[in-house]
């Protein structure tokens, strides 16, 4: 394990590439015997510094969520990161790439909850259950890392390259469908580009917010009620630069836009 000074000064690093759009390179180069809890407790002390700088943590993104790239990174769980209040854009608005290092565009199903959820023991149907509604979301990726070449550990640290994420389309009770079969359409500059359904984050997207109650659940955590949670990309991201503009179409949901400038 690291020591909490090494800690700080890696999270001071990795989000002054984020605040500042500027790239390095993954920090197990460095710190090769960097375990799972230090990459958390890395991640922890950005939040914290977000936190004592007035930012208002919103929500909760699940990565990694499909079984086949699970199985390829050696990993039985997804990662977690945080969402930041500024990392929010409206819906149709626009991103700045100056802003921005390397970004990618995810389209995801968020779901926002009414009740708490806690580990250990959370499933599928306790997250049906204790969520208010679902609704489309674009999530924008931006890996603080050079060339975006990592591993998993290093994401983790990087809150699993969070940066920006649009939510709009309409909302809807998760009874309504089967979201196993909700279908997506990501288009870029109307031109569909990637195409998938809900099944393709875990067999069931309600299962990533189950998995990170558990893990949560180790930590005496949970999922606050009134949580906006990204579940996990449906399908693989895709690159984008000034002049784009991406829409997300999802069955029975409508769309939601974004554009780079």
């Amino acid at each position: 394990s690291l020591d909490i000074a090494t800690v700080e000064a890696l999270a001071e690093r990795l989000e002054d590439c984020e605040l500042q759009a500027r790239d390095t390179l993954k920090i197990t180069d460095d710190y090769p015997e960097l375990g799972w809890e230090d990459a958390y407790a890395i991640q922890d002390e950005i939040r914290r510094r977000k936190i004592d700088r007035g930012v208002r943590i919103v929500g909760l993104k699940a990565g990694l969520t499909s079984h086949a790239k699970m199985r390829q990174m050696g990993v039985n769980t997804p990662v977690f990161g945080f969402l930041a209040d500024y990392f929010s854009v409206p819906e149709g608005g626009g991103i700045a790439m100056r802003e921005l290092i390397h970004p990618k565009v995810e389209p995801e199903i968020a779901f926002v909850t009414k009740a708490a959820l806690r580990g250990p023991g959370c499933h599928i149907g306790a997250v049906l259950a204790a969520t208010d509604f679902i609704m489309p979301a674009l999530e924008i990726i931006d890996s603080r890392y050079r060339d975006f070449k990592f591993d998993l550990k290093s994401v983790v640290a990087d809150n699993c390259s969070s940066s920006r994420f649009v939510v709009g389309g309409r909302i809807g009770a998760p009874a309504r469908f089967d979201l196993r079969t909700l279908g997506v359409v990501l288009e870029k500059n109307g031109t569909p580009v990637a195409f998938g359904a809900g099944a393709a984050v875990l067999g069931h997207p309600a299962q990533a917010l189950a998995m990170l109650a558990n893990e949560l659940g180790k930590r005496g955590e949970e999922i606050p009620a009134g949580t906006l949670v990204l579940s996990g990309g449906i399908t693989e991201a895709v690159s984008v630069q000034a002049g784009d503009n991406l829409t997300l179409r999802m069955q029975s949901l409508g769309s939601v836009s974004v554009r780079f400038y």
